[in-house]
């Protein structure tokens, strides 16, 4: 999969701008705060239709526009050519087009372009709580297939149900409310377990080639585990929420599911987020990402175009120069604010001043 074309209308701080991509390496090089980021997430969020620095939709439009469009040409692999269009709205829902035919829901563009995204905000994988490891495996999952997508919204809105009817209990069960957390239990239960074992499938699969990964970003051998291990699925989520029930109405809060889950990262048989050095916390991040990469391109059939959003700056020498040695074939944007090393041997060099392509 490779984007050819890239354009953007009143998105951050571009006004009109166009870029035509290269199937290898493209450096996108400029000072701080030009507009290479604003670049990176424009292409990411065709294909995730999310922005990987967390930004709210409003954020996205130029200050002073309404409207933000995105559109990109995209190449697959076995030579069709797909023209993605998204229009951005500061009220409202947004709207997507696939070769001029708008699509009825917006979350149908999932699937239809890949992106793998690497950020300096990806040391949180390593350093912060579970909720960006969680993220990070159920994202995963949707490139992988987008029906973990409807999966996980599931997932999500009946723990919402759940929760606010734990809340309405007032620490206290009496039989119409006990019934009914029954019926949520049993919903949270099925899509639980499905989803939980997924995850563990994905961990299983994932684990070996971010060591891979690893091992190459730090040129040695490393041993590098990942662990989801939630106690629930020990027994089955129907048996867990049974025994937490009497805390969950006293606490008002499902204490027992997916969404309390963790992956524990761990290098050398120790806690990586504790014990790691700062270099080996950031390329554990980024071999998540690359690992992430490597199994999206395997099982997917198209490999994703990579974006390394100012990498180099988070690597030292040693590491920049493995990782660009041991880049995964396909096509790579890669952004920097400094001077590109040698080993780097882009394709094509794009450099970007106030929102626009420098001459």
């Amino acid at each position: 999969m490779i984007v050819t074309r890239l354009e953007l209308i009143d998105f951050r701080n571009y006004r009109e701008a166009a870029f035509d991509f290269h199937p290898g390496i493209t450096a996108v090089v400029g000072l701080n705060g030009q507009g290479k980021t604003n670049l990176a997430e424009a292409m990411a969020y065709l294909a995730t239709l999310d922005s990987f620095r967390g930004a709210p939709t409003e954020a996205l439009v130029r200050v002073g526009c309404d409207v933000a469009v995105v559109r990109a040409t995209v190449l697959h692999a076995d030579g069709r050519e797909v023209l993605v269009e998204l229009e951005i709205t500061r009220q409202g829902r947004s709207r997507v087009q696939v070769n001029r035919q708008r699509l009825g829901r917006t979350r149908e563009l999932l699937g239809v372009m890949r992106v793998t995204v690497f950020s300096p905000d990806d040391l949180a994988l390593v350093k912060g709580g579970p909720t960006e490891r969680r993220r990070f495996l159920d994202d995963t999952l949707v490139a992988l297939a987008v029906k973990y997508d409807a999966m996980r919204l599931e997932l999500d809105r009946i723990v919402r149900q759940r929760n606010v009817l734990l809340k309405q209990c007032g620490g206290r069960l009496n039989d119409e409310t006990e019934a009914t957390l029954d019926v949520w239990d049993a919903k949270l239960a099925d899509v639980g377990d499905r989803f939980g074992h997924a995850r563990a499938v994905l961990v299983a699969r994932l684990t070996p080639m971010v060591a891979e990964a690893y091992d190459q970003l730090a040129d040695r051998p490393s041993t590098v585990d990942l662990r989801y291990e939630p106690m629930w699925r020990q027994r089955g989520l129907v048996a867990a929420l049974a025994d937490s029930r009497t805390d969950d109405v006293r606490r008002g809060v499902s204490t027992v599911g997916p969404h309390r889950d963790d992956v524990e990262l761990f290098i050398g048989g120790l806690p990586a987020r504790t014990h790691a050095s700062q270099g080996e916390q950031r390329s554990l991040a980024l071999a998540l990402r690359l690992g992430a990469h490597r199994l999206v391109a395997e099982r997917a059939g198209s490999v994703p175009v990579l974006v390394l959003d100012d990498v180099l700056s988070e690597l030292d020498p040693l590491r920049s120069a493995s990782l660009l040695r041991h880049l995964p074939a396909g096509q790579v944007v890669l952004t920097t604010a400094g001077v590109l090393p040698e080993a780097a041997h882009p394709d094509a060099i794009v450099r970007i001043a106030e929102g626009a392509i420098a001459s």
